[in-house]
């Protein structure tokens, strides 16, 4: 069975009702353990609609929320200080970070956010 740790991105589509990442992660249950970074309950808090709150809560507890470990922070650092070329947000690091620790794929909508080589990214269109 893989890893998979999914973006922020895949699960506020899924929050909000979009078919392609309910499809996307209903194929998941099959083959994977479904997990996302802390960083994203967080972006998912920071942007949460009033209507959203139990459907949010009910996802979150059927889905493994990995910490930021001392770990996870220092590899995103080491991202962020190695990856020239690119704006990296410190959040993204510590995502891609956390797979990496966890040894996950990230599955995002958002790849150019993740031009990591030591991780495998999984480019989803959930929109």
């Amino acid at each position: 069975m893989t890893n998979t740790l999914v973006d922020t991105d895949i699960l506020i589509n899924f929050l909000r009702g979009k078919r392609k990442a309910k499809d996307f992660l209903s194929m998941l249950l099959d083959d994977s353990n479904i997990s996302c970074s802390a960083i994203a309950v967080a972006e998912i808090a920071a942007g949460m609609r009033a209507a959203e709150e139990e459907r949010t809560k009910a996802l979150q507890d059927q889905i493994e929320v990995l910490a930021v470990t001392r770990d996870v922070a220092e590899k995103a650092g080491s991202y962020q200080r190695s990856i020239r070329g690119h704006s990296l947000e410190l959040d993204d690091c510590l995502v891609a970070a956390t797979a990496f620790v966890h040894r996950a794929i990230l599955a995002t909508g958002n790849g150019k956010h993740y031009p990591t080589k030591d991780i495998k990214v999984t480019v989803v269109d959930t929109d």
